[in-house]
């Protein structure tokens, strides 16, 4: 009998999504590969979940044809009707939630409450994008010449391709997704290999739909696959945008390769998000905060609290506060509902935050809480506070994806200001503080120079209504909400002469 977890009784829920022992990774309007077959774990306990036959180079070619040649269909339907599709995607989404929640519970780690709220985002931006179907488009403009009128025209830049991390292996893929089909694009997506079952079963939901409808599969294509996959991606000049969430170093190369060939990217990168808490914080908000921002997801969410700085006066109470608030975490299987705390997604992250925190205590750090493997199997660390780094100490000037919290007391509001904004990553920031006048200067343009800029609130868990993304390391790239709709389009700029005659701009006579 299979070792493989689905083929035990208690995963039999799998199969709901359409899984079996090996599938296929490719879709293109129909299923294939012929790629290397890979496995993928249970981070909880490192047990094989299923088999993923991955893309080959041919794959990868053939879908990108299949994928152009569904533009041509899917760009001559008007925005509100591909609003309608994008409607019945999230519908589809909300009848799996509980059982795609729980394959991204399974297979990322992340706690169940968080798996089904990854998949909810997904439905979120679903209904967005189709109330934004029916909205886009540029402004009709005063023209100085008689008998002119000046208008913006958007129209879609054709290809998405969609590089997603193991992270949010479902909703940053629905952030592009949605937005970029209602704009007329067409989809591309190579979801992070480990997370390879999920990209199947969201694609799945996906194909179903543009099936029932009688529209080309190609319009939402799948290639699992590895860095060959990747940087065919970045390189190809038929994909017209590409979007890439994962680390600095992978984005920077994905960027000039994209760049050296005149593309566009979309960038979502690193973090290094700072909390700060002043003297008059309440602090029945801050700790809560930090703890959610600090431990929620294991510490491998983009927007986790890496740096807290507490002002002096209150520092030694906080940190007593946060350390009561971590002894309460209940750990356990991710897919248990009263768990809050999983494991880490690898092996290697398990290294990385043992690396951490070594490299924490030679930098002058002290653990003042956790800092160990748990014995337990599966991928699990303790919660880590570490006090007594300098704020300029390399580690902590250091993204690790893990759930440390690097702790510093601060005299005075200019220099935490400059602290938060000192390391290269420009993402998520907020600030805990009573006083107007520091909120309105916190979010000026002395304060934080980041993409994300809270008040009162953690650094992570991001609405959707609004623009996600960050700023120098992190990539300048926007998604969701907002006006985050004008990546996915290009924009002409029209003038029509209506008139019978032919005056020149700026008066010029030219006869």
């Amino acid at each position: 009998m299979s070792t493989l977890l689905i083929n035990q009784p208690q995963y039999a829920w799998l199969k709901e999504l359409g899984l079996r022992e090996e599938n296929e990774g490719v879709y293109n309007g129909s299923w294939g590969g012929r790629g290397e077959v890979i496995t993928t774990y249970c981070p909880a306990n490192n047990e094989p979940i299923a088999r993923v036959r991955q893309a080959s180079v041919a794959d990868y070619e053939e879908t990108v044809k299949k994928a152009r040649e569904a533009w041509k269909i899917w760009a001559d339907i008007p925005a509100p009707k591909r609003g309608e599709i994008v409607r019945q995607i999230g519908d589809a989404l909300r009848e799996k939630i509980q059982v795609l929640g729980s394959l991204v519970s399974l297979e990322m780690g992340k706690i169940l409450v968080e798996g089904v709220g990854e998949v909810q985002e997904y439905v979120d931006i679903c209904d967005y994008a189709v109330g934004l179907s029916r909205m886009i488009g540029g402004p009709i403009l005063p023209s100085e010449r008689s008998g002119h009128a000046l208008i913006e025209q958007w129209n879609p830049v054709g290809l998405v391709g969609i590089i997603t991390a193991f992270n949010f292996p479902v909703a940053v893929y629905g952030w592009n997704n949605a937005i970029a089909m209602i704009c007329g694009n067409v989809c591309l997506w190579k979801g992070a290999p480990t997370t390879s079952l999920i990209s199947v079963a969201v694609t799945k939901i996906i194909a179903k739909v543009l099936e029932d409808n009688k529209l080309p599969g190609a319009i939402c294509s799948l290639t699992c696959g590895g860095a060959d996959i990747g940087t065919a991606m970045a390189k190809d000049e038929r994909v017209n945008l590409l979007s890439f969430t994962g680390s600095t170093q992978v984005g920077k190369q994905v960027g000039l390769m994209v760049q050296e060939r005149f593309g566009r990217s979309l960038l979502e990168l690193g973090g290094n998000n700072a909390i700060i808490a002043f003297e008059d914080a309440d602090l029945s908000l801050v700790v809560p905060s930090a703890l959610f921002a600090a431990v929620g997801t294991a510490g491998q969410r983009c927007t986790t609290a890496r740096r807290l700085f507490i002002h002096e006066s209150i520092h030694d109470e906080v940190v007593n506060r946060l350390k009561k608030a971590y002894a309460q975490i209940r750990v356990g299987n991710p897919w248990d509902p009263n768990v809050l705390y999983g494991p880490l997604h690898t092996k290697q992250a398990v290294s990385m935050f043992l690396g951490a925190v070594e490299e924490a205590k030679k930098e002058g750090g002290t653990v003042v809480y956790g800092g160990k493997v748990m014995d337990r199997p599966g991928n699990y660390v303790e919660p880590t506070i570490v006090t007594g780094l300098g704020h300029d100490a390399s580690i902590a000037h250091t993204e690790t994806f893990a759930p440390i919290l690097y702790v510093f007391k601060f005299q005075n509001e200019e220099e935490v200001f400059a602290w938060n904004n000192e390391v290269k990553q420009g993402l998520s920031s907020s600030i805990f503080t009573k006083d107007l006048g520091r909120i309105f200067r916190w979010l000026g343009p002395k304060g934080s120079d980041c993409g994300i800029v809270n008040v009162n609130i953690p650094t992570s868990g991001a609405e959707i209504g609004g623009a996600f993304g960050g700023e120098k390391h992190t990539g300048g790239g926007r998604e969701s909400g907002s006006d985050a709709w004008k990546q996915y389009m290009r924009r002409s700029t029209c003038t029509i002469n209506y008139s019978k005659d032919l005056p020149l701009a700026q008066g010029i006579k030219f006869q």
